[in-house]
């Protein structure tokens, strides 16, 4: 059998979480120092260790058939590749700022200015959609030193915590997109490969599923479990199992973490004891 070839980046937070996913889909990789091809131990994988900037042209010339990258590369060079799965990690956006001593009115402050950016493309095409033009520089590495040399008034990159920003004395005045990792697929991958990259994708589901949810358990009396039950989603109904106490009963269920607290303080007030609540590793619908 061919082996899927996957694009992850060479270095930085979006590899570690990229390995990390492929780690927790059950994909070990045997990867020396300073490799840039490595394959799986028992799944079969090859995984290219690439500039994020190159991957987009790796797919679509089918050097490579799937990538995990930012979705923001993709806006900026990959027209033509397909987003097959959004992946909730390495969140980020692409943001327009300018020095903080600078009084910022709106975006029509940029018309006629000077503009330092990574992302020339995604830049033009948000700058032509608010009817102002400007002039761009086009800056691989170090863009926020642009205004403090005097090379441009303002800069686009992108913005995790802000901190680059502020340590360069700049301030977010623009939101252009949000972006997080996904994972991209090749415009001409071989129904073979993609036989494989559809069981990638299956676990991936699974595995961020999983952290997306929490396993609840609880105890509570019978007369209290209807009530509790209409509280609790489930994946199709709650669990529920007699407790040796007579009157009382386990509730097992699966929650929303992003509901967890609102649910929580619902259950306590419905009746609901000795709540716990575990985090799920993988959860296979």
């Amino acid at each position: 059998m061919s082996k899927l070839r996957i694009a992850v980046q060479k270095s930085g937070r979006l590899h570690d979480d990229s390995m990390q996913i492929l780690k927790d889909i059950g994909i070990s990789i045997d990867n020396g120092k300073d490799q840039l091809k490595a394959s799986a131990k028992d799944f079969p994988v090859e995984i290219f260790y690439l500039r994020n900037g190159d991957i987009p042209q790796y797919l679509k010339d089918g050097v490579v058939d799937a990538a995990i990258i930012g979705e923001n590369v993709l806006i900026e060079k990959g027209e033509t590749i397909t987003v097959a799965e959004k992946l909730g990690f390495s969140s980020c956006r692409v943001c327009i700022a300018v020095p903080k001593t600078k009084k910022y009115n709106g975006i029509q402050d940029l018309d006629g200015k000077r503009i330092a950016t990574s992302y020339p493309n995604t830049v033009k095409d948000y700058l032509e959609s608010k009817g102002v033009q400007a002039n761009l520089h086009i800056i691989n590495g170090s863009v926020e030193i642009a205004p403090n040399i005097g090379l441009a008034d303002a800069i686009c990159d992108i913005v995790s915590s802000g901190s680059t920003l502020f340590k360069n004395n700049l301030k977010e005045v623009e939101t252009i997109l949000k972006s997080e990792a996904v994972l991209a697929v090749s415009p001409i991958i071989s129904e073979e490969k993609q036989e494989i990259l559809n069981t990638i994708q299956f676990r991936i589901r699974s595995v961020l599923k999983g952290r997306q949810s929490r396993y609840i358990l609880l105890n509570a009396p019978n007369d209290k479990i209807e009530t509790i039950k209409e509280i609790l989603p489930g994946m199709r109904s709650p669990t529920v199992l007699p407790l040796a106490e007579t009157g009382w009963s386990s509730v097992h269920s699966v929650i929303s973490k992003n509901e967890f607290w609102a649910i929580i303080d619902r259950l306590k007030e419905a009746g609901a004891e000795g709540i716990l609540v575990c985090p799920i590793e993988k959860m296979v619908l």
